[in-house]
């Protein structure tokens, strides 16, 4: 590579991360109106020297449940989605296709669940957020439309659900809290 495509990468790399930050940012803005989102620290706990913390992770069983409980909530209404199940990384932990679901509700619903856990607020509520920012929507991996949630512990978000496939977002938002609420069971 030579000297001047190296130079027109690095700063094309720089503006990106730097666009991405500026976003990430602003992103983490709450409005005036929400409540404080905890900080991720307060579900981690330090051991006594100070070099480890362990955090809340749900287990594979949990988001199986919640998973299944989001799409036997669309199933209900006659819905065909996909659901999945991110963890506190955006890492996909399942995600299950209901019969019928469009080849583009995968994506979207592991994107969803990404977005929610992200930011820890529904996505319906990030969407709204884009008026004021739109360069959220240029983060890679995220999808500001309804249908995504994050699941908390003691405040911080530990995973998200997302759920595509729905004609509307908030229907698609309704299921995915169906899965939330069947892992306080």
């Amino acid at each position: 590579m030579n000297t001047r495509t190296r130079v027109l990468t690095g700063t094309a790399l720089a503006v990106a991360l730097g666009a991405g930050t500026f976003g990430a940012v602003t992103a983490t803005a709450a409005p005036a109106t929400a409540p404080a989102a905890a900080p991720a620290a307060a579900a981690a706990k330090k051991d006594n020297d100070g070099n480890f913390t362990t955090s809340t992770h749900l287990t594979i069983d949990a988001a199986t449940r919640a998973a299944q409980a989001a799409l036997e909530a669309a199933e209900k209404e006659n819905q065909k989605v996909t659901v999945a199940v991110v963890d506190r990384n955006g890492n996909t932990i399942v995600t299950l296709r209901g019969d019928g679901a469009g080849p583009q509700s995968y994506e979207s619903a592991q994107r969803k669940a990404y977005t929610a856990v992200s930011w820890n607020a529904p996505t319906s509520v990030l969407a709204g957020r884009l008026a004021q920012t739109p360069n959220l929507k240029d983060i890679p991996g995220t999808l500001f439309l309804g249908g995504g949630t994050p699941v908390q512990a003691k405040g911080a978000p530990v995973a998200g659900i997302g759920v595509a496939g729905a004609p509307s977002g908030e229907l698609d938002e309704k299921f995915a809290k169906a899965g939330v609420d069947a892992l306080d069971k």
